[in-house]
């Protein structure tokens, strides 16, 4: 087949696929391949600047047909094809082992974390062809083979790479672009071969190891367009949503080994002493769970494959931070529940779901079944009911997003945190949200009312301005200035430090803070918190009470109906937002 054209090459590729998903097993099921008779058409998929390349979101390999004819590849379509399902069933198989296996990778290579895609690659590359070469019989080494002729010039790491094939296959040293000459390139590719061999069903595990390899190869090489040529995975987690990434993992905390100090590698024990030790310290941190920092986890998935600005980023990682400590926001009892009643039956349309057809009566009618025609559902009214029906009580969240806070988007806001896991855990239950971010009366960032989104209320969250502190006591005001007693009842939540205090100063009409603030109480009519960041706890009672400064403030609002919690240490806020609800609102239905 190697004087056809693309064209004609697509049959061939197409007949090649079950052959390809049979030779990692019987039971494999992918979607079929996207075989792209022009580059056009690939880069249209997201293929640019290789020849295939996987989708883990759709669970696509994608092949452009005339880069494969270029490189006088086409006779190899059980081969290429069979290599591409691997990296969808062995490694990485998933986007979020996609997004760890770059974690790890990225460990080992400081200052160069940018090559991590690369690497991830070529590690995962040689899992897979190593398993097609030995276990399948596929001529993997043939296309290495082709890709060596004609060229000059190699780089220290292509040498290196082409190497550690030849010692897993035993092929002559520089059939596939091997060293030849050079000892010390030659052993580090018998320690790469090992490698391989030593870690291929854990591969997780061997992935810093390989990256501590070529980590001096990366110091020496600009870029290599043969390497690059390779490279299918770049953009496979395009689309996706990895889980698990906001904390490291206890591997991770491990000082990364070099593969010639791994005895696992080498087979010498004598080298497990010159391997650096775990102190105490990484040994409390494991046991602690250490979070990621919000830029390093975006990093991650910017490294994915992802496509998403430091925003999107961040609202991944405080749902993902918060996702362990959603609690139930409490509900408040109404005098009675509606229970669903029929009360007969209509016409079942194409586009009303699918569930819906009440398949007995749709049969009685007529026998024959014509979707829209003779198919029908059921019709339900409500009906008053035995038990009192619960409904949740609205959050009013108010955020303080001063020069005194943190960016929430470069490291860890428990501010933002804290407004996440008790905004969700009342999204869980039912309720709505209003969240407000603020630095200053004109600093500010709003939902648009009480909602419903996740994403509309972490979006605010995860902003930033970093401004004096001048709280907007007009949103105050704008929000509870026509609220009816016939609307849920809602709580309002500060969560802040001394700074609140300026929310008690007149408005732009001349208002009172106070009576704004005392207004909106009355209206919420399920109270208001302030979670604040102080030095020192409230005085228990002061018997002068025109105490002066801020405690006077904040002994004032208290006094007004405002519970006031006091954490000395930011981190204290995530216990906080667990203990919210219990707290306050855990009483028994009434």
């Amino acid at each position: 087949m190697s004087g056809t054209t693309p064209g004609d090459m697509l049959e061939a590729w197409r007949a090649a696929w079950p052959q390809a998903l049979a030779d990692w097993s019987r039971f494999t099921r992918l979607q079929d391949p996207r075989l792209c008779g022009s580059s056009v058409e690939a880069a249209a998929e997201g293929l640019t600047g290789s020849f295939a390349m996987i989708r883990l979101a759709d669970q696509r390999v994608v092949i452009d047909l005339p880069q494969v004819h270029r490189l006088g590849l086409q006779d190899h379509a059980r081969e290429i094809l069979a290599h591409e399902i691997g990296h969808h069933v062995l490694a990485p198989a998933t986007a979020s082992d996609h997004a760890r296996l770059l974690a790890r990778i990225r460990r080992a290579l400081p200052t160069l974390e940018v090559h991590a895609p690369m690497v991830a690659n070529l590690y995962t590359d040689l899992l897979i062809n190593d398993r097609l070469q030995r276990q399948c019989g596929l001529r993997m080494a043939d296309i290495y083979r082709r890709l060596a002729e004609g060229t000059q010039g190699s780089t220290s790491l292509w040498m290196l790479y082409m190497g550690i094939y030849e010692q897993l296959w035993q092929q002559p040293a520089g059939l596939l672009g091997g060293p030849v000459d050079d000892a010390s390139l030659r052993g580090d590719a018998w320690l790469g071969a090992r490698l391989v061999r030593a870690y291929a069903g854990e591969w997780m595990l061997g992935a810093s190891r390989f990256a501590a390899l070529l980590l001096p190869y990366l110091l020496q090489t600009v870029s290599d367009a043969r390497v690059d040529a390779l490279m299918d995975t770049r953009h496979a987690g395009r689309g996706t949503r990895p889980a698990g990434l906001d904390r490291l993992e206890d591997d991770e905390l491990e000082p990364v080994l070099h593969p010639a100090l791994d005895p696992r590698i080498t087979g010498d024990d004598g080298h497990a002493a010159d391997a650096p030790l775990v102190d105490a310290g990484d040994e409390i941190a494991r046991a602690a769970g250490q979070a990621r920092e919000p830029f390093e986890y975006g990093e991650i998935l910017a490294a994915a494959g992802l496509d998403l600005d430091p925003r999107q980023f961040a609202v991944r990682y405080y749902r993902e931070r918060a996702l362990p400590h959603l609690i139930r926001f409490p509900v408040s009892a109404q005098p009675q529940a509606l229970e669903p009643e029929m009360e007969g039956l209509q016409p079942w349309e194409a586009g009303d779901p699918l569930d819906a057809v009440d398949w007995l009566q749709t049969l009685m009618q007529s026998p024959t079944v014509i979707p829209g025609v003779t198919t029908v559902q059921r019709v339900y009214g409500l009906s008053p009911g035995c038990e009192p029906a619960a409904e949740p009580i609205d959050l009013d969240l108010y955020v303080d997003s001063s020069g005194s806070m943190p960016d929430p988007q470069r490291v860890t806001s428990w501010l933002t945190l804290a407004g996440a896991v008790i905004a969700l855990s009342a999204l869980r239950a039912g309720a709505r949200v209003q969240a407000t971010l603020w630095s200053g009366k004109r600093q500010y960032l709003h939902t648009d009312g009480f909602v419903r989104s996740e994403d509309a209320i972490l979006e605010v969250l995860v902003g930033y301005f970093g401004g004096a502190t001048a709280f907007p006591i007009h949103r105050l005001r704008e929000t509870y200035a026509q609220r009816g007693r016939s609307e849920r009842a809602v709580h309002i939540l500060h969560i802040s430090d001394d700074g609140i205090t300026t929310m008690f100063e007149d408005d732009e009409r001349g208002n009172s803070g106070w009576d704004v603030a005392a207004h909106a109480l009355r209206t919420a009519r399920a109270g208001g918190t302030m979670a604040l960041n102080l030095f020192s706890p409230l005085p228990e009672g002061i018997a002068d009470a025109s105490a002066s400064g801020w405690t006077a403030d904040l002994l004032r609002a208290r006094d007004a109906g405002w519970n006031i919690h006091v954490v000395r240490d930011m981190t204290d806020l995530l216990a906080f937002a667990r203990d919210f609800s219990q707290r306050h609102y855990a009483q028994a239905p009434r």
